[in-house]
């Protein structure tokens, strides 16, 4: 049996070997020992000669806990502007208060600083204080007359201007929005159209007909085909319809996806437009059995596949079939 090396009481960094143990690490004896923050702590007597471990992690934690010391700027330039001090940091984000060639003082982000994004205090844009500013009071921008202009600026030094909407309410916007176009009223404009969407579009058993007329493939998942989605080397597919989502399944093959989805829209989203246009027409010339008749949809999914029912479509079956325009049944369709 090979012999023990003794390291009772020798030191390694802030570790003393107390005892050996009955434990092995890859051979080598594990020791207990003591750091000289107070912990007792185990380790291999390998670790121990080799210098590999030194404490139990504590000298680490308040290496981690100091966190790296924050770059000293100050006396730097950058552009028009020369780092002064230090400031509170905001949004995690180191700031500088700086020293502008014009005159002018700028709180600017270290980073925004190093990488070239500022280089003024915004009188390059004719908006720092005290710097010449466009005037734009008494001028309309959409629904907006702007009024005033603000001590407040934006993080590019734009100037906020104190604006009338026509609507009697007052908003403050940046000249850079007003002149640009990208700011046309205090939102007034924003809530109306939201609130008469409703009135432009065709909705039916909560669903949206505009909708699936006009669908279009999908930019934002990372497959870029509507409803099929990339989950690490494979392809997850499901389909929307009445406010809720049917999941159809997760295939290696993105080809295989594609093509199960858009069986799916052609069972679930075309066979409603078509219901959906059969019932519309009939309804301006009685309106009274389309009161009686409202549209309803019913959707299951068996076997990874899409199967729709409704009372009226074996009506409308029947009546294009008289018109030798019959809709094609599925083989495996279930009617009511």
């Amino acid at each position: 049996m090979p012999t023990i090396n003794d390291l009772t009481a020798k030191r390694f960094g802030k570790l003393t070997a107390l005892e050996p143990t009955n434990q092995r690490d890859s051979r080598y004896v594990v020791w207990k020992c003591r750091c000289d923050c107070g912990k007792i702590f185990f380790t291999s007597s390998k670790k121990l000669t080799r210098g590999t471990v030194q404490s139990c992690g504590c000298d680490q934690k308040g290496k981690r806990s100091r966190g790296k010391p924050a770059e000293d700027i100050s006396g730097q330039r950058f552009g028009m502007l020369v780092a002064v001090k230090k400031m509170p940091s905001k949004n995690k984000r180191t700031m500088w208060l700086c020293k502008c060639d014009c005159g002018g003082e700028k709180i600017a982000e270290k980073q925004g600083l190093k990488n070239g994004r500022i280089r003024s205090c915004g009188c390059l844009r004719g908006n720092a204080i005290g710097a010449p500013r466009r005037d734009l009071t008494g001028q309309t921008f959409g629904r907006l007359t702007a009024i005033e202009p603000t001590e407040r600026r934006d993080c590019k030094g734009s100037v906020y201007w104190r604006c009338k909407c026509i609507c009697g309410n007052e908003a403050e916007v940046t000249e850079d929005c007003l002149i640009n176009g990208n700011t046309v009223s205090c939102g007034c404009r924003r809530q109306e159209l939201k609130d008469n969407i409703h009135k432009t579009l065709t909705f039916v058993d909560g669903t949206c007909v505009d909708y699936l007329r006009s669908r279009k493939s999908r930019s934002d998942n990372k497959s870029g085909f509507r409803g099929v989605y990339q989950i690490g080397d494979k392809y997850r597919v499901s389909i929307g319809f009445q406010s809720k989502r049917y999941y159809l399944g997760v295939y290696s093959d993105f080809d295989e996806a594609v093509q199960v989805r858009m069986d799916a829209e052609k069972e679930l989203h075309e066979r409603f437009i078509k219901l959906y246009d059969w019932w519309s027409a009939r309804a301006v010339s009685d309106p009274e059995w389309a009161e009686d008749n409202p549209i309803t949809f019913d959707v299951t999914v068996k076997d990874k596949e899409i199967y729709v029912t409704s009372p009226l479509m074996k009506e409308m079956q029947k009546e294009r079939a008289e018109k030798l325009t019959e809709i094609p049944a599925r083989s495996d369709e279930k009617t009511a």
